[in-house]
């Protein structure tokens, strides 16, 4: 079977699986190791040590899967309906405003099956052939470059704001790979379409996107409400808004992004009315609703303890209220001292 013959017939499988498309790319990460060693050595990673743990099997997929020579990527739209305009949600300040990737069910082990189940199908085809194919999935779940290995396989290019940016999708779909030892002709790359347009830097409320295709995650408002275990530093506070798991900002703006279009799947649709629930409702949540509500979800995965911090902040952030106050204040004798911290904040901000 040709490379040419095997890549068609892993396109249509991937779009009878629900990805939106598919490229390869070969191994070849140089360049993007030596912007990822500079990006580390300034700190801009901040707490995700995770991201230099792995030394160089990061940027040298070989080394993370021994005999691997090309990489299959695939995207997936991820933006569920948009029942309200996420600008006006953003406007609505007694409202929760939730990253719209996170309103539905947690991606990962849904893709993971779909891609696993793409690579049974090429085994299944190769085996009759008599050839080997060896290969390992990946969702976000393993050191991988997943962003500089999608704009290689040709699914759009890196934007100014870090994310990939695709003429025909946006940016609003999550990324998957196969790595492989297959020896695959490597997709056609993209050009960068972003011109001269800085709306992305331009609308950070934090100014995360320090340069354009540069940003330092210790500013971004997604690092600081999920990533980040720990205090949120008062200087970003009042600009996070009503921001309390992740931030689109810098994709609501991109012109590119009046393309994207909406999930396929099913898994995405929005859940417990995450899209307008309001603050106050989902700061009134114990544990165990909090725990129960969030399974399958990916905001679980910041636990209780984070939820309830960010939330102070954004209750803080709120115009001044007596339901507020009193909820801040019914909360504070019983919650850890992280929470207590931006609570007091929050109260602070409210009187």
């Amino acid at each position: 079977m040709s490379t040419n013959t095997i890549t068609t017939k892993l396109k249509q499988w991937a779009k009878e699986l629900g990805f939106q498309a598919l490229g390869i790319s070969d191994i070849d990460l140089s360049v993007e190791e030596v912007e990822l060693g500079k990006w580390l050595a300034q700190g801009f990673h901040g707490d995700m040590e995770w991201m230099a743990r792995h030394g160089t099997k990061r940027s040298r997929p070989d080394e993370l899967v021994p005999g691997t020579i090309s990489i299959i990527s695939v995207r997936m739209n991820y933006r569920p309906p948009q029942r309200y305009d996420p600008v006006m949600l953003l406007n609505h300040p007694e409202v929760a405003y939730i990253s719209r990737y996170a309103l539905g069910r947690d991606y990962h082990k849904m893709m993971r099956k779909r891609l696993q189940k793409l690579a049974k199908q090429l085994e299944a085809e190769l085996q009759e052939e008599g050839i080997d194919f060896q290969y390992r999935v990946f969702v976000d779940s393993a050191p991988v470059l997943e962003k500089p290995i999608a704009a290689k396989a040709g699914l759009g290019w890196i934007g100014k704001h870090t994310n990939v940016l695709s003429q025909d999708m946006g940016s609003w779909f999550f990324l998957g790979e196969i790595y492989t030892n297959l020896p695959l002709q490597p997709s056609k790359q993209v050009a960068n379409h972003c011109g001269d347009c800085t709306a992305c830097i331009d609308i950070c409320p934090t100014q995360a996107i320090i340069a354009p295709y540069e940003l330092d995650a210790r500013r971004c408002i997604s690092y600081l409400t999920i990533e980040h275990k720990g205090s949120i530093p008062e200087e970003f506070r009042a600009a996070m808004g009503n921001r309390i798991y992740g931030c689109d900002d810098c994709q609501l703006v991109c012109p590119w992004n009046r393309f994207a279009q909406n999930a396929e799947q099913s898994d995405f649709a929005i859940r417990s009315q995450l899209d307008t629930a309001s603050l106050l409702s989902l700061f009134e949540w114990k544990e165990v609703e909090f725990l129960k509500k969030m399974e399958g979800s990916p905001i679980r995965r910041i636990g209780f303890e984070r939820w309830q911090r960010n939330i102070a902040i954004a209750l803080g952030n709120a115009p001044s209220s007596p339901h507020i106050i009193g909820a801040l204040e019914n909360k504070l004798p019983d919650s850890t001292a992280l929470v207590q911290e931006h609570i007091k904040w929050a109260l602070q901000r409210q009187k």
